[in-house]
This record gives structure tokens, sequence and C-alpha cells, in this order.
């Protein structure tokens, strides 16, 4: 590639007729950038005895955006060329009109690297991942009779991103991404229940295909769909819960996380909005966004506007002290962005986003807080769930959980969702467990139509006042 050329794929484009173009869509704007990307990825899924789907796709293109106050011009193509650059902007100007704005300072540059950019996908012969599923397959089966049915797939993808400025400033990142799940579904007395597993990060299939990864798996998505098999119908009504660590802090994460992202709050349209400062949940409460732990899933080393990835406190004892900021809305409120401008993909422009979002743990044992429980459930395991941002109000199911009464764990429970607002959970935390962990690797984050791989995590949180939808009793 000659030295002058702007993209680090294989069609290239000069660096100076691209800055010219975008010069011109930015001239009087705030802000604004050409955002290129190329990105592949490859899923297998085997399914009921044999390699039901083999996948692989490969897509690259271009967004340019030109910002102005509140106000957005953005336009993307699959042709990357000067051509397509110059029809680009002349849209994405429409939002400067007359402009009058200052272009903004650059990103400071980071030369951290919190991940590899080795290809994960071309890392392994198709063969060898192809016989690992069927390994998983045939473990899973042998590992119980009522085994009825196996589900493994083996995902692998990679991201190469390159920023240009209008001030020249370039920023490159290449993110990997691997990912394995294991389903069973077991069977006893015509009833059929299932668990699933599933985990990865920012690395390689090496880990992941090592027997002993794999092989753990199995055997928790068994022991899942096992405890389900035995599960009577969950309880109704208001109750203590004990939600347990790492995962289940997918429930933070939607009915908290997303109203400390920095465009809800300067909207006003957030649960949180003007609170800044103010006791938002109980003592002992610390939550974090941070991007920075290496290999993680969530973990960006710059942003989708080149700023570099930070740790960001939310929640401090209590307190609200921050939210998340892509570069538009921290300057429209008057604060420094935090790392979190993150996009789908060149089709997209950056808002506010999530990296790794947790609470910070406690002192107490969770044996204790469990223990604690007069009546009501122990929530181990999560699936999917719903908020509303603009009250907190959620609703989420669980795919492991347990009732207690008087300290004593009982029977697993089935159907048990929870019900509650983010608001109110937040001052209903009644002690937190030592055992803070991340989840294994699995969270996908939906907003405004955009999905981002993202990380969540927690200790064991004993929670009052929650609602628990279930059977009525």
């Amino acid at each position: 590639m000659e030295p002058n050329a702007y993209r680090p794929f294989e069609t290239s484009l000069p660096e100076d007729e691209a800055l010219s173009i975008l010069r011109s869509a930015t001239k009087g704007a705030d802000d604004g950038e050409i955002f290129a990307e190329r990105r592949k990825s490859e899923a297998l899924v085997f399914d009921d005895g044999r390699l039901r789907n083999a996948s692989y796709d490969a897509a690259e293109g271009f967004g340019l955006r030109a910002v102005n106050g509140d106000v957005a011009g953005y336009a993307h193509s699959t042709d990357v060329s000067i051509g397509a650059l110059t029809r680009a902007a002349e849209t994405a100007r429409l939002a400067v009109g007359d402009g009058g704005g200052t272009y903004a300072e650059p990103p400071i540059a980071t030369n951290k690297r919190l991940y590899t950019d080795a290809d994960p996908i071309g890392a392994l012969p198709f063969p060898v991942k192809v016989e690992t599923l069927r390994e998983i397959d045939a473990f899973a089966r042998a590992l119980d009779p009522r085994v009825v049915q196996v589900s493994a797939t083996l995902a692998a993808s990679l991201q190469e991103v390159e920023i240009l400025r209008a001030d020249g400033i370039r920023v490159r990142d290449v993110r990997p991404m691997t990912r394995l799940n294991v389903s069973v579904i077991v069977e006893k007395d015509g009833r059929r229940e299932s668990g699933s597993v599933g985990g990865g990060g920012r690395v390689g299939l090496d880990g992941l295909i090592d027997p002993a990864s794999w092989q753990a798996k199995a055997r928790e998505a068994l022991r899942i769909a096992l405890v389900n098999l035995e599960a009577v119908p969950a309880p109704a009504g208001e109750m203590e819960v004990v939600l347990g660590p790492g995962w289940p802090g997918i429930l933070l994460h939607e009915a908290i996380g997303h109203g400390l992202e920095g465009d809800f709050n300067r909207k006003g349209s957030s649960a949180f909005a003007g609170l800044m400062g103010q006791r938002i949940a109980s003592p002992g409460v610390t939550v974090l966004d941070d991007g920075t732990i290496p290999d993680r899933r969530g973990s960006i080393t710059v942003d989708d506007e080149g700023t570099p990835s930070q740790k960001t406190t939310l929640i401090e004892d209590g307190i609200l002290v921050g939210f998340m900021q892509d570069r538009q809305n921290a300057r429209l409120m008057g604060v420094e962005p935090t790392g979190n401008g993150r996009r789908q993909s060149y089709a997209h422009a950056p808002m506010p986003r999530m990296t790794n979002t947790y609470m910070m743990g406690g002192d107490t044992d969770p044996a204790d807080l469990v223990a604690g429980i007069k009546d009501g459930i122990w929530a181990v395991g999560f699936g999917g769930g719903q908020v509303d941002i603009t009250n907190g109000k959620f609703v989420f199911s669980c795919t492991e959980a347990y009732r207690v009464q008087n300290g004593k764990v009982g029977a697993p429970v089935k159907g048990a969702t929870l019900i509650g607002d983010g608001a109110t959970a937040l001052k209903q935390i009644r002690a937190l467990g030592n055992d803070m962990e991340l989840d294994p690797g699995m969270g996908n984050c939906g907003k405004a139509g955009q999905w981002v791989p993202v990380g969540v995590g927690q200790p064991s949180v004993l929670m009052g006042g929650l609602t628990v939808g279930g059977a009525a009793i």
C-alpha cells in the first residue's frame, strides 16, 4: 500500500483527497470524522448430532459524520471511493449549514493494547472446529441418559476500524471476538427442560476449544437443565431476593446502566436526570463502567470516535458521580468524553454505550445473604429482560432460581420473573457479597436498533421489596 493511503485494507484511498473532502464536510462544524471498517465473521452450529449451519460473512464500508450542536449529519456507503466520499460529504454537510462552530480537539492518543490483533477465524483449520463441536455433542450426550438434545455454537469475528479526523489525526484498532455456547435439553417422564452456558472474549479460539474449557461448559449446562427438571412453579408477590454473582449483573446493566448514559440525561429522559451528586443507591453501592479490562468482551482499546477507553465511576458509595459520554454529548454537557462513543458498524452513527458495567463487591459471605432471607428467592441465572429508560421499570426472567424460606434453600422454581424499577431497586440493596465476578463473556446490548458486545458483573446482592412474578399462591 502506498505511504499516502488512508485505509489499511485492500482498496486504498489517497489521504490528502479524503482529508480535503472531510474538511469540506466539517467546515464550521463542532466535530466529525470518517469511520472506515472491515469486518468478517464465522459461525458454526452443531445441532441434533450434525453440523446444522456454517456461515461466513464479510463487509466493509465507511461512514462520514459532521456534528453541529445537537445535530449530526451522517452518510455511509459500501463503496469506498473518492466519489462515494464526495456524495457522503454533501449529505452530512446539510447538518452543518452555515456552521459557526469550532472543530473539537482530537482525542488524546493511547499506545495501550487491550487485546491481540490476531485473526481468530484463520487461526484454526475448519475441520478442527467441526470436530471440536462433534466432540462436545458426544461428550454432553454421554454425561446423562436423560440428555435428548445438544446444541453447540462456535463463533469468531475480526473487526478492523480506522478513524480519520479533519485535523489529520488517524486512529486504528483491530478487534477480535470469539464465543462458544453449549445448550442441553433433558427429558424425564415426558417433561423437557434446558440449560445453556456460553462465554468468550477478545481472545483466540485456542482456549475455547481446550477440552477442559468446553467440558466444564457442557457439565454446567447439564446441571442447569437437571435443576430445572425438578423445578416447581415460582411463587408470586413482593419478597426478598438474592441475586447471584456475575451474569445476573445484566439486571444492573439494563435497569440502571442505560439510565446513566449521557444522551438520556442530557435530554432529560432518564430516571436519573438532574440527580448528579445526589444519593441514588444504598450506602456501599459503587458501580463502574470499565472498557479497559484486557481481553474482555465489552472492552475497547479506543471507542468508535477514537477516544481511549476508560474506567468511569458512575455511582460511588450510593452517590451519582458520573455518566457515560461520547464526544457530542460530553461537549453539550460541558464534561469530558469517557470513551463510550460506540456504534454497531460503519452504517451507524456513534452514541453513548456501555462497555463492561459492574457493581463492586462488599464484605458479606454470600451464604449469609441467602441465610438472611425470611421469604424470597435466590436468583442465580438470568435470561432476557426489558426496561423502560424513562422510568427504569424492568422485567427479567430467571433461568435458575430457588425458593428460600427462613434462611433455608428449598426447591428450584420455574417461571420466576423479577419486576421493579432501577431507581427504587438501587435503594433497596441491603447487603453485598464478597464474591464479585464478571460474566463469562456472552453479552450483547441493544439501543436504538444498534447492537454492540458488552460485559456485566456484580457480587451476590440482597435486595428487598422486589416483585416476583410467578404462580399465584
